[in-house]
């Protein structure tokens, strides 16, 4: 039963154009169809089936606003999935200028579906625990330092949180581990928000000047950061 249960799982993502789709929802945006046929190259009406395939199979959940319709992966479960099926992908040397930049931001700083990932994802939580934000003796726990440089940061941190607030998720690209969970679900949210970050359609970050000071703030200098990555 559980072989079956995990074939027919894998055979949803086998399908490249499938495979694409879900790639692209893991930026944690909601998509309509005609913009995954886009990301997939494929016409609207295959990526209808496909989005059907992958609602049924428990990969994305529709969701409709007013007259309009968008399609999200089901959860931050699913999104950590396909980012570590990333991980034992076979990776393809870039093959062009455009394609080999791309890469390296994506290295440096992307999203995982809501949470930062990259060099600079693994920089933060390295950085909130050398700084006593966050106490990994027992598990992962935010503390009240932490508590405090985040509030005055501006970011919420959930009072009852459907998740957990701290968690670690390994970077395929660093082999270490980033942070997941609903704090750094929140500290995208306001980096993106205040403008210290800026994130585009193939989850790319971009890091703005804006982000020295909060970055700091949370363990993280940006310039040794962004020095040693172009080394």
């Amino acid at each position: 039963m559980e072989t079956v249960a995990l074939a027919e799982v894998a055979a949803v993502l086998a399908d490249p154009s499938r495979a694409t789709m879900c790639l692209a929802l893991l930026d944690g945006r909601a998509w309509t169809v005609g913009e995954l046929a886009a990301a997939a190259r494929i016409a609207v009406s295959t990526a209808s089936e496909h989005v059907t395939r992958l609602a049924e199979a428990g990969f994305v959940a529709r969701v409709k606003q007013g007259r309009h319709a968008y399609v999200r992966l089901a959860n931050p479960r699913v999104a950590e999935l396909i980012e570590h099926l990333a991980q034992h992908a076979e990776l393809k040397r870039p093959s062009g200028l455009r394609t080999s930049l791309r890469v390296r931001r994506l290295s440096f700083a992307r999203s995982c579906y809501d949470h930062l990932a990259g060099t600079l994802g693994v920089a933060l939580r390295d950085g909130m625990v050398e700084r006593g934000l966050i106490d990994v003796s027992d598990g992962l726990a935010l503390t009240e330092a932490g508590r405090d440089v985040l509030a005055d940061l501006g970011v919420a941190v959930p009072d009852r949180p459907r998740r957990p607030l701290l968690r670690d998720c390994l970077d395929w690209t660093e082999r270490r581990e980033h942070l997941a969970g609903a704090v750094p679900a929140a500290v995208l949210e306001r980096a993106v928000e205040a403008g210290w970050l800026t994130r585009d359609q193939q989850r790319a970050i971009r890091v703005l000047p804006g982000a020295r000071g909060p970055f700091a703030a949370l363990g993280v200098d940006l310039a040794t950061v962004s020095a040693a990555e172009a080394s």
